[in-house]
């Protein structure tokens, strides 16, 4: 098992040059992307920037508000924001804190592996196969009226 700290004590300042008042530490990071923690103090901010990375900036505290391309959306606790790859993004407060989550993936989108990770399923029987769908299963609920002090061979208690 690997337990990797994060938060008060664990930060160190963060982002792109220009970025201000924002610390953040790093969970895990592979070739596949990487996942930081995020904390903006009052008036702190991401400046605009782009990479060619899909990015997912996940507000888990406070609020403030996010920036894609010429869109701009204040976002609370509980909300996600996609920043798409190659599109100009930032983030900043004003008079509150917040605390995000960034899940950053490698590559521009997972276009390359779409159908599997949606589990996209084949025919369980192919056509003219000698194998047959499974009988529907038989059996029932439980009549209400059943005694009190039920046994193990009987059925679960309740």
């Amino acid at each position: 098992m690997e337990v990797v700290r994060f938060g008060v004590g664990h930060r160190r300042p963060e982002g792109p040059a220009g970025t201000s008042g924002l610390t953040g530490a790093v969970i895990h990071t592979d070739g596949r992307g990487s996942i930081s923690e995020l904390a903006f103090g009052r008036n702190a901010r991401i400046v605009l920037h782009s990479n060619p990375n899909t990015t997912w900036f996940i507000v888990i505290e406070g609020g403030g508000w996010v920036a894609v391309g010429d869109e701009r959306s204040r976002v609370n606790a509980g909300e996600a924001v996609l920043w798409p790859s190659d599109v100009p993004h930032g983030a900043w407060t004003e008079h509150s804190e917040m605390r995000a989550i960034v899940v950053e993936f490698s590559g521009a989108d997972d276009a390359a592996v779409r159908g599997i990770v949606e589990g996209l399923a084949r025919p369980a029987i192919a056509a003219g196969s000698a194998l047959r769908p499974a009988d529907a299963g038989i059996g029932g609920l439980a009549s209400a009226d059943r005694p009190r002090e039920a046994t193990m061979r009987e059925g679960e208690p309740y």
